[in-house]
């Protein structure tokens, strides 16, 4: 294997000279005579200036070529965005094209008929025609342009993806969750234990997002399902800035659900800036965005219990005790705090040679909601996250048919769990105190999960694009990622557990409460089952080689990616005594710990698009997309200790392979009317060895859970996106048809049934995100001083399982999960701004943004019994059973987390610059 990669590694070095970036565009066509046909040799095509916020900036270097003899030009390494596009020669009419649109990793192309004149200087000006960016779309790739999501009702580039056909309830064609790649200017940005996106920019950062939902390039890998790819604005010559205040509250008339809400109160406010401009003209640019958020959120509680109140509803009323030391007020219960800063410095050093410095920083404290909690808030754990990035990015232009860029980045990410910092804080109380027996709530206590965890990712990446000639652009590349992942999580427990006074308690009469004196929070050693503690230091490495074949009819993109995972670190020989236990004269029955296996795969990937006519494309694409699991499938309960009883943990496993899809789809894009088209695409995925769980029992039959690969699921569908631009009207709308299955919709979906004493799933179900329609409607009108947004989606609903009434146990055992649906959700967005200050340099306007305007009660999840929210079918003993003396038998049922948020209004002003 070393051997492999030492020459894999010779190999990439050889190209060093060559290089391929993931955040720049092409464009190329040709340039004939419009009354001969020929081509016209030596015409000049520049690229002068770029268009931002519907003003057209000169750039500070012209990038441009020549025709060659058949009239063929091609311009590579462009960034995204909107451009103006000089066509000229002498002895004929200059062409100028307006708002010419590159995307990334998209060939523009611009054919272009010059009239010959005898005028000098005579210039013919030209709207840019938006079809011709669809040639080379040889799978599902949706761009989505600065421009475009100023538009949108949203506030994060999540609910931007969202909006494509082919993303359902945040799944990519029906992938599980964490099965998608996504990039910031072509870093990963990954958080590897779990495999979610480790940090977020705001949406005023993005000057595209590229997002790929069905197969992709052999450039992309450690994803199997999807590709967001984020590429972010920079500096000019001219000083440019915004500053916006905006104050949001929920306004809606059910309150009878979502208590404590006040019509004039300010739940959530948040205040955003930018700045960019010359640190030296030219040459050296800056831009810098920032974000301070925070928002209550429509869930509250009531603080009426302490943690350290104590009550017993055993017994009739008379014998009950119950101590209510709180105010009474109510507690946001699912509040957030968010802020965010984002830096980059741009050099250009020469007109071929640009260097790039990013720096990003994120931290967000946040709570769920809780319904158990309801009436004691102040007893759940906070969330906190933290995240920093910095990464340094060459970009060279070798030639006018070549360039590379080098990358070397470095993310920290943090996440911590819990009520105190400290595990050992001597605010933590006895677990006496945590009682809900009769009331269904927990009238004290804390929830005494502690998890601390950071991850460090160290990469290095190589890329390079070398036009070989008007048809053929070779591209190949490497990274190498070095990962450190801490991981501690930890049950905080009482120094005094197991002995004879642990439990003990008395009332103490001078403060009218019951004390548990013998309690002093303690972490336990990691070698027992409450605590999992452990550090790793895995790697990985890949490479991959494709060549864009580009004819007059024809794009191919063919190429092959090879990965390679190593999880530096040892598993036990023997799964059925794997930390030696258990003493046996046998070695068989003994493990020995050996060093695991570095995983390696080669994935193929082909797509061709075939041009019918000037206004159609049909393309086909196929590949192998392979993605090692989540690295707490690898380590997790890393002294392989198995508890005295069953199904009480879980086991990481050094061993597990990569996880496979195959997928292949077919799609037809047209042109229906000069400002209309329509694109319809179908896929079908098989998906392989998916991360699961099997039952291993010990030799003293204890059974115990092995994280493995064994699951199966595939996915088949039909996406529609239709677009429609005419002046200042655009209408966009996708809808989405898909049928998810597979034998587990989660890893541990079959342990838990067999921990259960359920019966195992024999045939394939549908998963909980198998939702089968999807429609999404976007209608914006806009103008430079006002405009407005409306966003409507449908959403047809996901499994839930029905089940019948339990008057047996035996009723609900071979009872299907996901057996029926959800009732259909509707929402209704709105964004709308008003300039009422505009001058040359700078305007002044108010921005009113809506999320469910129509103050919809959408059901998120239902109970089995009815399939509805809020609705039980109750028996008189289990309302008999109910003991309180502060709430009655539904409150229990009447969980306000079970609808999705209110209307929410926000208000904000903005002022810009520039």
């Amino acid at each position: 294997m070393i051997k492999r990669l030492s020459f894999l590694l010779v190999l990439i070095f050889m190209f060093w000279a060559l290089a391929r970036a993931q955040v720049t565009g092409k464009i190329s066509g040709v340039v004939t005579n419009a009354e001969t046909g020929e081509p016209l040799v030596g015409a000049q095509v520049m690229i002068t200036s770029k268009w931002v916020d519907d003003r057209e900036v000169k750039l500070s270097y012209i990038m441009g070529a020549v025709a060659d003899r058949s009239g063929r030009f091609f311009i590579i390494n462009v960034p995204p965005g909107f451009y103006t596009v000089k066509v000229q020669m002498m002895g004929f009419e200059t062409v100028v094209y307006k708002k010419f649109q590159v995307s990334v990793n998209r060939t523009a192309e611009l054919n272009v008929k010059m009239k010959p004149t005898v005028i000098k200087g005579k210039t013919i000006v030209v709207k840019a025609e938006r079809i011709e960016i669809k040639k080379d779309q040889t799978s599902s790739i949706r761009n989505v342009s600065s421009k475009t999501i100023e538009k949108l009702p949203v506030e994060s580039v999540d609910q931007v993806v969202s909006m494509q056909p082919g993303v359902v309830v945040g799944h990519f064609r029906g992938g599980r969750s964490g099965e998608v790649l996504y990039l910031l200017d072509g870093i990963q940005v990954n958080e590897s234990f779990g495999y979610g996106k480790a940090l977020d920019v705001n949406p005023d950062v993005v000057e595209e997002v590229e997002v790929i939902t069905g197969t992709f390039n052999a450039e992309y890998g450690r994803a199997m399902s999807g590709v967001v790819n984020v590429v972010t604005k920079e500096g000019g010559n001219s000083f440019r800035g915004m500053l916006s205040l905006n104050a949001g509250n929920y306004v809606t008339t059910h309150d009878n659900i979502f208590i404590g809400l006040k019509p004039l109160e300010i739940r959530a406010k948040d205040l955003y800036f930018s700045l960019s401009g010359p640190l030296r003209r030219n040459r050296l640019f800056f831009f810098v965005n920032g974000q301070l958020r925070s928002n209550l959120g429509h869930l509250n509680g009531i603080y009426r219990f302490n943690v350290d109140d104590y009550s017993d509803f055993h017994g009739d009323s008379t014998e009950w005790y119950s101590e209510h030391t709180g105010t009474g007020e109510y507690v946001p219960m699912d509040w957030s705090e968010n802020t965010r800063i984002f830096g980059k410095i741009s050099w250009k050093a020469g007109s071929r040679t640009k260097i790039s410095l990013i720096s990003n920083y994120g931290r967000s404290r946040y709570q769920y909601y809780d319904h158990s909690f309801k009436y004691n808030p102040y007893g759940r754990a906070t969330d906190h996250s933290n995240s920093q990035m910095l990464a340094l990015l060459l970009n060279q232009s070798l030639s006018s048919s070549m360039f590379h860029e080098f990358k070397v980045s470095w993310m920290r990410t943090y996440f911590g769990s819990y009520v105190y910092k400290d595990p050992t804080d001597k605010r933590y109380v006895h677990d006496g105190y945590m009682r809900s027996f009769g009331c269904g709530f927990y009238t004290g206590g804390q929830q005494k999960h502690h998890v601390e965890r950071v991850t460090k990712d160290f990469s290095v990446k190589y890329d390079l694009t070398k036009q070989l000639n008007t048809n053929h652009c070779f591209k190949t590349g490497f990274l190498y990622t070095s990962h450190y992942l801490y991981n501690s999580s930890k049950t905080v427990r009482n120094k005094y557990e197991g002995s004879d006074i642990a439990n003990y308690f008395y009332y103490d009469s001078t403060k009218g409460e019951v004390v548990f004196p013998y309690y002093e929070p303690v972490i336990l050693p990691d070698s027992t089952l409450y605590s999992d503690i452990y550090t790793k230091r895995p790697f990985e490495f890949s490479w991959y080689i494709q060549d864009k074949m580009e004819f007059e009819e024809m794009v191919i993109n063919a190429g092959v990616r090879f990965d390679y995972f190593d999880p530096n670190t040892v598993y036990p020989s023997q799964w059925r005594n794997p930390a030696n236990q258990l003493y046996f004269e046998d070695p068989e029955k003994m493990s020995k710990f050996i060093k695991a296996d570095p995983k390696y795969q080669l994935s193929p990937r082909i797509g061709i698009s075939y041009r019918l006519g000037r206004a159609a494309l049909l393309h086909f694409s196929y590949g192998h997309f392979f993605q090692m699991p989540p690295l707490y499938s690898v380590y997790q309960n890393h002294d392989f200790v198995v508890p005295p009883y069953d199904f009480a943990t879980v086991m990481g496993n050094p061993q597990i392979r990569a996880q496979k899809t195959v997928q292949y789809e077919i799609g037809l894009w047209q042109e229906l009317t000069a400002n209309m088209n329509l694109e319809v695409v179908v896929f079908y995925r098989d998906i392989y060895d998916l991360l699961s769980t099997k039952v291993i029992t010990t030799f003293n039959q204890i059974r115990y859970g092995l994280y493995t690969n064994k699951d199966y699921g595939n996915a088949r569908g039909l996406e529609l996106k239709y677009d429609f631009e005419y002046g200042k009207l655009l209408v966009s709308a996708s809808y989405t048809f898909m049928y998810t299955r597979g034998n587990a919709d989660s890893p541990t979906f079959s342990f838990d049934r067999a921990g259960n004493n359920m019966d195992p799933v024999n045939k394939f179900i549908p998963m909980s995100w198998d939702q089968r329609h999807t429609v999404n409607i976007a209608v914006s009108y806009s103008s430079q001083n006002a405009g407005s947004t409306v966003r409507v989606r449908y959403d047809s609903g996901t499994p839930y399982t029905w089940t019948p009434i339990p008057e047996n146990p035996l009723s609900s055992i071979n009872i299907l999960p996901n057996n029926d649906y959800m009732p259909y959700r509707v929402n209704v967005d709105l964004n709308a701004y008003y300039n009422f200050i505009r001058g040359n340099r700078f305007c002044v306007g108010v921005k009113l943004l809506i999320y469910n305007l129509l103050d919809r009660l959408n059901e998120v999840w239902v109970y089995g019994t009815t399939g509805r929210a809020y609705t039980v079918i109750a028996r008189e003993n289990e309302i008999e059973n109910h003991k309180s003396n502060f709430n009655d038998y539904w409150d229990r049922i009447k969980n306000p987390a079970m609808f999705s948020a209110p209307r929410f209004v926000k208000l904000g002003i903005e002022v810009k610059f520039y």
